[in-house]
């Protein structure tokens, strides 16, 4: 007999984290499963935090940084990536987190999660819409940089260690690669 997972929507998850169920967890929802995230090393915390801090200082007004803030997705995906990159709403995020039409990308550092986020959450994020979506190996040190979405995948997958990418929502800026993997 095969075993069936219970399911969550995002309201019944949003319900969970209103009357307190999930305080004391650091989890996030992912196509309607509760998972765990993975806890953060000293190497994930310092990239991520000195990466966004130069993300910022680069993108200026143009974009607003969530760091380690939920997204709100359609397919019951309710995830935290390290660094969102998002439209500057102000106030109306105080309603909503950010939705697909308002991200321009995502990062993901990963040690221990590398293939969940390799994997299971390039195609949560493929399928909801997120044209671009960054992963940082810190175990070999390189970023992968997931792009064209054909068929709910990432159809191009980039292997960078050195140089400079633009972001597609932003053509014009050059991002350090060496800056986001090693802050």
């Amino acid at each position: 007999m095969a075993t069936i997972l219970a399911k969550w929507t995002l309201e019944e998850y949003h319900r969970m984290i209103e009357a307190g169920i999930l305080s004391s967890r650091r989890v996030e929802l992912l196509k309607g499963e509760i998972v765990e995230m993975s806890p953060e090393g000293e190497p994930h915390a310092y990239s991520s935090d000195e990466a966004g801090e130069y993300l910022a200082e680069l993108l200026g007004k143009q974009a607003t940084l969530r760091e380690a803030k939920p997204i709100t997705l359609p397919n019951n995906s309710e995830p935290e990536p390290d660094i969102a990159i998002v439209q500057r709403l102000g106030r109306e995020y105080r309603e909503h987190h950010p939705y697909p039409e308002n991200i321009f990308w995502v990062i993901e550092y990963a040690n221990s999660s590398l293939e969940k986020d390799l994997e299971e959450k390039s195609k949560i994020y493929a399928e909801a819409g997120i044209l671009e979506y960054w992963v940082v190996n810190l175990k070999k040190l390189h970023l992968v940089v997931f792009r064209d979405i054909l068929d709910g995948e990432y159809a191009s997958k980039q292997t960078l260690t050195t140089g400079t990418i633009q972001p597609l929502a932003f053509p014009d800026i050059s991002v350090a690669v060496d800056k986001i993997i090693n802050g």
